[in-house]
């Protein structure tokens, strides 16, 4: 008797990666999961863009750093020619970081880790196998969606910021799978004179949080920065919780960070920083809920929406994966819904 998923279509991968054990670990792997189906193997960036017309896959895992061309140069010209659901495999190099989230705002899906020793390469193919399942059911967008975010704003000058006062707003902005795309476009469309200060979760492991935050403040009109413990809340200012702790406010209002058990199964999770901000603002906080699986940032809405807040949920239309905003608006909790390029209006209504 057949499994559910043998009685599937079976997810069509091919594998890019200029390492021939890896090509050969991953293929074995993934062909002996139920409902996967290897189509083919490509040792650099120019071998793979030859093989994904000719064998159509549904979802591409593409090693970042590769001869000939690269990952992100592969990625980019299949996003702006034949856009599917890629998952990078990255190195945990600071480089590597950094060319990750870029490819992430590119629209790669999601991400796993390169092993760093043969050791503990089961647990790396055990993600690899969930985050291609998720994938398979991803929307992606051509890359042209987000050429607008790709530009540095001119900064000539320290953007100003100053503490927060009791007429000001705190705006909780949740993203997962997804998100750096989104926060790419949202957060640069956010104008410096609002008066709020922000707090970013973007469901994303330690060691690649620094690099999403370094981008967003280079294209952004506010200053961004990854969250450390003791922050004040600065109007003009966004902090991004770092990858392996939930971001809360103290006593103080201040920025405290733990690593306690994980919510949703992840952390951070934005139903933490969601919930504390709520308590402590009331009515002077704003959620917005972006692409996503799961329900994080349900609960932490439903206290923003019941506290006398403000919350924004993304459009299916425009979401990688519809699962986060859904929950929210099927809990009856959202004031507005916008695609993604109208978002930042969307806040803007809120002052």
């Amino acid at each position: 008797m057949k499994t559910p998923q043998e009685n599937q279509t079976p997810i069509r991968i091919l594998i890019v990666d200029d390492s021939a054990y890896m090509r050969f670990t991953i293929a074995k792997r993934l062909g002996e999961t139920p409902g996967f189906h290897v189509v083919g193997s490509a040792r650099d960036g120019v071998e793979a863009l030859e093989l994904i017309p000719k064998f159509n896959p549904d979802v591409v895992t593409l090693d970042v750093e590769m001869p000939r061309l690269d990952g992100l140069s592969t990625l980019r010209k299949i996003m702006s020619t034949n856009p599917r659901p890629t998952i990078m495999v990255s190195s945990l190099t600071v480089e590597g970081a950094r060319e990750t989230v870029q490819a992430l705002t590119w629209g790669a899906v999601d991400f796993v880790a390169k092993p760093s020793s043969k050791a503990n390469i089961e647990a790396i193919m055990d993600d690899l196998v969930n985050k291609i399942r998720r994938a398979a059911n991803a929307k992606v967008y051509p890359i042209s969606v987000q050429k607008q975010a790709e530009k540095p704003v001119e900064h000539s000058a320290p953007r100003p910021t100053r503490r927060l006062s009791k007429t000001d707003k705190v705006v909780i902005i949740g993203a997962s799978t997804g998100g750096p795309r989104a926060l790419s476009t949202v957060v640069p469309q956010i104008p410096g004179n609002l008066p709020a200060t922000y707090l970013i979760v973007q469901h994303m492991p330690v060691g690649f949080t620094r690099s999403l935050a370094e981008r967003l403040n280079n294209i952004s009109n506010i200053e961004i920065r990854e969250a450390t413990p003791g922050d004040t809340l600065e109007v003009g200012r966004g902090l991004l919780a770092p990858g392996g702790f939930h971001m809360v406010l103290d006593e103080n209002n201040c920025i405290a960070l733990n690593q306690n058990p994980t919510v949703h199964g992840v952390r951070p999770a934005i139903d933490v920083t969601m919930i504390s901000a709520a308590q402590k603002f009331g009515s002077s906080t704003v959620g917005i809920i972006l692409t996503g699986m799961g329900t994080d940032g349900t609960s932490g809405s439903a206290l923003i929406h019941s506290s006398g807040g403000y919350v924004i949920a993304e459009d299916e239309s425009t979401c990688v994966v519809w699962g986060m905003p859904r929950s929210v608006q099927e809990a009856g909790v959202a004031n507005a819904i916008a695609p993604l390029n109208d978002v930042a209006a969307a806040l803007q209504k809120v002052f």
